[in-house]
């Protein structure tokens, strides 16, 4: 499939680690799109458990999903779910993260959260564990996972931020339905099949039309004239990369793709600053979790159909910015459901788990 240059550099597959402790883990939200992917990835990858607690809202309660080998039954979400909790994975919302993780908390756990609720916080670590993972060792009780898209494109600027100063990042992103959840992209696949067969179609998750159209990010528009997803790709990244004067505008669309995230960036590098394109190409191909996929004789670059179900990020069409001779552009494909939101989260837990660092004095 990835011929060429694609390389595998990210933490994959069984876990492995010198402490033989176990964790008893509970997954908030854990029948939606990040919530069943958060349950695939800890069988998938071995996560040392020694109980899984899946908690929803109540439409979800008594269904029985299936792990390691045993069914588990879908309990309600409540303050007290957390009892002898270790790690929460919360994927329920912004709303039901501000409600219930301060109790998860409370009762001990560690509170992995996947929605916008903390990541502003000055107290709460934003991290993307292959950039800031030092920042873990701040946290009071939650981590926050940044947003889908701040994750995909950074991990692309990253590496080349780290072999010569940036000062500016232009980014444009191509958002997939899967970013809006299961019954967004549920709706993209219903829509499709009533646009080919010629029949009206009623938009219930989205404002809009989604199949065979795209539209500004659905989020609310501020004074300044940018969206919430334009202001967390700002606002994030500039907190993970711990430089709140980088310079950084982004403009969020959404299209009709069902999963898999897409960013075209442009980089501008400090005067006189800027890599060779063979540079650049080598921290990137070093850089985990980054597959490159610039296969120019062919013409194949990344794309998001080729990124869905993968753990990597593809990166390719890095070029000189013939217009500003400091600037770089290359466009980046991964997939929101994994290092967008579940992979990430689980990849945090995991550094946790190996590093032991806990501010409170727990384990």
């Amino acid at each position: 499939m990835y011929t060429q240059t694609y390389n595998k550099k990210s933490i994959k597959g069984k876990w492995c680690s010198t402490d033989m402790r176990t964790y008893s883990v509970a997954i908030a939200g854990a029948t939606g799109a990040v919530g069943t992917e958060f349950i695939r990835l800890l069988e998938s990858r071995e996560f040392p458990l020694s109980s899984l607690r899946l908690l929803a809202s109540e439409r979800s309660v008594g269904r029985s999903v299936p792990f390691r080998g045993r069914p588990y039954c879908v309990e309600l979400l409540t303050a007290d779910s957390f009892a002898g909790i270790d790690i929460a994975f919360f994927s329920a919302g912004g709303s039901r993260s501000k409600e219930f993780g301060p109790a998860a908390v409370a009762a001990g756990a560690l509170v992995i959260d996947n929605s916008s609720a903390f990541r502003m916080d000055s107290g709460v670590p934003l991290v993307i564990p292959e950039i800031n993972p030092e920042d873990i060792a701040r946290h009071k009780g939650i981590i926050a996972n940044p947003n889908c898209s701040t994750i995909v494109m950074l991990m692309a600027v990253e590496p080349l931020r780290r072999i010569a100063p940036i000062r500016r990042i232009v980014a444009s992103t191509y958002q997939a339905a899967s970013g809006a959840g299961a019954q967004a992209m549920q709706e993209l696949v219903e829509q499709t099949h009533e646009v080919i067969h010629d029949r009206p179609i009623s938009p219930r998750v989205f404002p809009f039309p989604i199949a065979f159209n795209l539209f500004s990010h659905n989020t609310k528009i501020d004074a300044t004239g940018y969206n919430e997803e334009e202001r967390k790709m700002i606002n994030e990244s500039r907190k993970i990369l711990h430089a709140p004067e980088l310079k950084i505008t982004a403009t969020c669309v959404r299209v009709p793709v069902v999963r898999a995230h897409s960013v075209s960036v442009n980089i501008e590098f400090e005067t006189g600053r800027r890599p060779t394109l063979d540079t650049m190409r080598s921290a990137l191909a070093a850089f985990p979790g980054v597959a490159i996929q610039d296969d120019v004789a062919n013409n194949h670059f990344p794309m998001p159909i080729e990124a869905s179900g993968v753990d990597d990020v593809l990166v390719g069409r890095l070029r000189y910015d013939l217009s500003n001779e400091d600037a770089v552009d290359l466009f980046v494909c991964g997939d929101q459901i994994l290092k967008g939101a579940a992979l990430n989260g689980v990849q945090i837990a995991e550094y946790w788990m190996r590093s032991h660092v806990r501010v409170d004095g727990r384990r």
